[in-house]
């Protein structure tokens, strides 16, 4: 199981948008050329975001803006838009396990309690860490650089 680098790029993309709201057009060409990926990418995930109701992208001049306070956005919210899940679980089972077999009748006996837990341990965990921890922490990173923060100069 590997969560696709879908989840990273969106939540590098509100980075992008915190730092640079304020100074740079926030185009798919922009983020790409931050992130090291095609464009079409980038405008596919937007496009995601916005179905979420995370962002709103004003067409063609490259605005994007966040439609909450980044405190009430979530790691969890990001993932949840970039990476649905098929019928709610993490874990995908492989198909018809053998019913004759002592271990494929009960392997959902033993393992679905378990593997349940560690979805929902993680999704807890991704709650915890909102959009603005993220620009916290990268106003922290900036800072020790000497770099600007949106119009900030940081120092």
């Amino acid at each position: 199981m590997q969560i696709s680098s879908r989840f990273t790029i969106a939540l590098h993309i509100f980075a992008c948008v915190e730092v640079f709201k304020e100074k740079q057009r926030l185009t798919s060409s922009f983020l790409s050329q931050s992130i090291h990926t095609n464009p079409v990418i980038i405008r596919n995930i937007l496009l995601q975001l916005k179905r979420a109701g995370l962002i709103e992208v004003a067409r063609g001049s490259g605005g994007i803006t966040v439609e909450k306070p980044l405190s009430d956005i979530t790691f969890y919210d990001v993932y949840e838009a970039i990476e649905p899940l098929e019928n709610g679980s993490l874990f995908h089972f492989h198909e018809a396990p053998d019913p004759k077999c002592p271990v494929g009748r009960n392997i959902h006996t033993l393992l679905d309690d378990k593997l349940n837990n560690i979805q929902k341990a993680m999704e807890e965990k991704m709650k915890a860490y909102t959009l603005a921890d993220l620009s916290d922490d990268m106003r922290q990173i900036l800072k020790k650089e000497g770099e600007e923060y949106g119009n900030e100069r940081l120092s």
